[in-house]
């Protein structure tokens, strides 16, 4: 609930009147909404409420809206539940105001007058328009909620009927209900909606309808059962086919859902392994123009590479210097993912050769440490680990001339884990065997960049 901090002007005698100050004339409360002044209308505060409903739930269940200043208690700026009237004519939420009195004060918070009456006089006329005003602000959103819950089961209804373009519409106009409406989500699971656009995917389904379809499953809870109907292999293939060929938006999609059956106990590494899938992801990487492209594609290849049986496919499509050139232009977020796939397909002896014959595999990993997080430091110390051990004379030294040996120092002499420091302490020894001691000192030395 929002707050909002009441005027010290506005007075509120306990007897049902406002006093607006500043020479403004004094106002009862029913004649106050019946002119606007505190929103809505007559009818809307003064029609009679068959089903008495909690004040505290009322209030608790609303979305954040802007709440009538002369409902607001001065002291918590919460709206009053229970309000309550001083002498001298200020009203505030009853378990606040006692606390203050209880606390030895003996002024009003709002004027730090003094009181001449301790005693806290029931406001029943505001609490009867404050209840009435969230009364009506409650059932308005029951009813909004009632009313996309019946518009969701009709949707799921048409597409029981409809083919070609009323279909895509129909999951277009479901879609933007769910994504708008939480309640939404829940009644089309209820209603059996997941297995329901699940089957409108297959070999004959249209990019266009399977566009929609996927973009609705991404926005549900999918179960086990959801999921392992959805890894059939006409589904995941036109998905793939989506990845490649569909709008920006549509290969978001697809990777989010794909990412999302992975974690399903009924998945098999082998449903992701076709290069087709590979290519597709690697492409929706490259493009630079589309960020959130990046991220979704980068994210799906770190779970892709979690399966050792795939680490090859990914290597064979020339993953690995693709990854290293997009590392300069990639912001924190992607870097840590891009750096942990390059990290994991280092651990492959083609992986590790792929990182070798990348020319700018050394300056970009190192340019990386000890400048994003300590974990793309531990990602580019493993990196640059296996490329130096794989050929300490040729690699250790472009190492060193980019400027390994300082950032070596800087790990070891940092707050990083011990292993790190352990690490980075045999990577300074690897980088040193082929430098006389002063020349190797010298390298080390930091340069104002560095510094």
């Amino acid at each position: 609930m929002q707050m909002y901090q009441p005027s010290s002007r506005r007075r509120d005698g306990g007897d049902g009147k406002l006093d607006l100050g500043g020479g403004g004339k004094v106002l009862d409360l029913e004649t106050a909404v019946k002119d606007g002044i505190l929103g809505g209308d007559a009818a809307s505060f003064g029609g009679v409420i068959t089903d008495k409903l909690d004040l505290k739930k009322m209030v608790a269940e609303l979305e954040p809206i802007d709440v009538p200043s002369v409902f607001i208690c001065p002291i918590s700026l919460e709206p009053m539940q229970d309000p309550v009237t001083l002498c001298t004519g200020q009203t505030y939420e009853r378990s606040n105001i006692l606390k203050w009195l209880s606390l030895g004060h003996f002024t009003c918070p709002t004027t730090m007058q003094d009181l001449w009456d301790d005693s806290v006089t029931p406001n029943t006329t505001l609490h009867q328009l404050i209840y009435s005003w969230f009364a009506q602000k409650y059932f308005a959103m029951k009813k909004r909620s009632e009313d996309v819950q019946g518009r969701s089961v009709e949707l799921l209804e048409t597409l029981k009927k409809v083919k070609g373009q009323a279909r895509v519409q129909a999951l277009k106009d479901l879609r933007q209900v769910i994504v708008a409406h939480a309640s939404a989500k829940k009644t089309v699971v209820d209603n059996n909606g997941i297995a329901l656009v699940s089957s409108l995917l297959g070999h004959f389904t249209s990019h266009a309808v399977g566009s929609e379809a996927i973009g609705i499953l991404v926005n549900l809870d999918l179960d086990s059962q959801s999921k392992a109907n959805l890894i059939q292999p006409a589904k995941v293939s036109l998905t793939v086919d989506m990845l490649n060929e569909g709008s920006i938006e549509t290969k978001i999609n697809c990777t989010k859902l794909i990412e999302m059956l992975m974690v399903g106990k009924d998945f098999r590494s082998e449903i992701v392994s076709s290069l087709s899938l590979l290519m597709g992801l690697l492409r929706l990487v490259k493009d630079k123009r589309h960020p959130n492209g990046v991220f979704a594609g980068l994210s799906l290849l770190k779970t892709v590479c979690s399966h050792e049986s795939i680490r090859m496919s990914v290597v064979s499509i020339g993953a690995v210097p693709e990854l290293v050139e997009l590392l300069p232009s990639l912001n924190n977020e992607c870097l840590e993912l891009a750096l942990y796939v390059l990290e994991v397909l280092s651990t492959l002896p083609e992986g590790r050769l792929a990182l070798k014959g990348c020319p700018n595999t050394i300056p970009n990993v190192v340019r990386l440490m000890m400048k994003v997080s300590e974990s793309c430091t531990q990602f580019a110390l493993s990196i640059l680990w296996a490329v130096c051990k794989l050929a300490p004379e040729e690699c250790a030294a472009l190492a060193v001339e980019a400027g390994l040996a300082a950032k070596l120092l800087l790990v070891i002499q940092s707050g990083c884990n011990p292993v790190m420091k352990q690490q980075s302490a045999e990577l300074l020894k690897l980088c040193s065997l082929n430098y006389t001691a002063t020349i190797f000192i010298s390298k080390c030395k930091l340069t104002r960049t560095i510094q």
